[in-house]
């Protein structure tokens, strides 16, 4: 697809997987206006300490588009919108800490301001992609598949719920594509600033370079993750915009690792001769495995993942290095 001459917007694109969709664009369609809509983090925290917000602008240096200061919550901001007419919409803005247990704001945050970003994308008759999340299945088994969803927190459960909104309203607006994509254990470059909620190949990749012992839960070689690397996270993006047929898709590699072995690949990256260190898990309602399938994605959107845990974890490297430092004041 060119989406040269396109005007694009991306919420929530000051924070991880929507800061790499507006450098996607910046780098490969150059005469593409983007327009990035999001709240900045702040010093507010929830109760369990972790920030309300990840955006950050250091994921955005080098970005030559619009930025606009914004709460998905507030109509006030919305408006500022109205000013451009959009042809893409990629909507990451939201609560996605799935230790908050606040369902109220989650579900203000997540549900109630979709049904603006709809209507946006129905004004403007645009394509609308919008993350949706694996925690929709909760600790349903594995492989997760679409229509077998048992979310267990209130993330989750906004995730389902804007699934289920947006397939009512496709189907009263068929003129209008909307495609939700629900990532599994997304990982890579400008994941920085979501500190305890990065990824754990980040976390156990800065403990190791530290010199101390990666650290996992007890059993983590049974524990088992569809760990995905960004570069295909952004491919199910784009396939997204080409589909002729609104719907939900997994974006995973199907193809499920242990904690375990992302320890033992990072030891064996950073050339380190520390043992892993092992916890009880103090999670009783910790999911044990994950496993994307993909069949309804790789049918309808031509999705194919082409990089292994093993190769993003070596283009992930030099970034996990540079990160080592940054912290909370950053």
């Amino acid at each position: 697809m060119n989406f040269n001459n396109k005007t694009i917007l991306i919420t929530g694109g000051a924070g991880f997987i929507g800061s790499n969709l507006v450098f996607y664009f910046q780098e490969h369609f150059p005469e593409s206006h983007i327009v990035v809509f999001d709240c900045f983090r702040n010093n507010n925290r929830f109760t369990n300490g972790n920030l309300q917000s990840f955006g950050h602008f250091n994921n955005l240096i080098g970005f030559k588009g619009d930025v606009i200061c914004g709460n998905i919550n507030s109509k006030d901001d919305l408006r500022k919108l109205q000013n451009y007419k959009f042809d893409y919409i990629f909507h990451q803005a939201a609560i996605s800490d799935t230790r908050i247990y606040d369902q109220e704001i989650i579900m203000q945050t997540n549900v109630n301001s979709f049904y603006d970003i709809l209507e946006l994308s129905n004004k403007n008759n645009a394509v609308l992609v919008y993350a949706s999340s694996a925690a929709t299945y909760g600790n349903s088994t594995s492989p997760q598949e679409i229509g077998k969803e048992n979310p267990q927190n209130p993330y989750g459960f906004s995730k389902y719920m804007m699934d289920q909104i947006a397939c009512r309203y496709a189907n009263t607006h068929k003129h209008v594509l909307i495609v939700g994509l629900r990532f599994f254990n997304v990982f890579g470059p400008r994941e920085t600033y979501k500190e305890k909620t990065s990824s754990m190949i980040l976390q156990l990749g800065h403990q190791i370079l530290k010199n101390n012992p990666p650290k996992l839960f007890k059993n983590s070689e049974n524990i088992l993750r569809d760990f995905i690397y960004i570069e295909d996270v952004i491919q199910a993006n784009i396939l997204a915009c080409e589909t002729q047929k609104s719907g939900v898709y997994n974006v995973g590699t199907a193809l499920p690792r242990s904690f375990k072995d992302v320890a033992d690949l990072l030891l064996k990256e950073f050339n380190s001769s520390l043992s892993i260190e092992y916890f009880k898990n103090p999670y009783s309602d910790y999911q044990n495995h994950t496993q994307a399938d993909i069949s309804l994605t790789q049918k309808d959107l031509g999705f194919k993942p082409n990089v292994t845990l093993e190769k993003g974890i070596k283009l992930y490297s030099k970034e996990i290095i540079r990160t080592l430092n940054i912290t909370n004041n950053d």
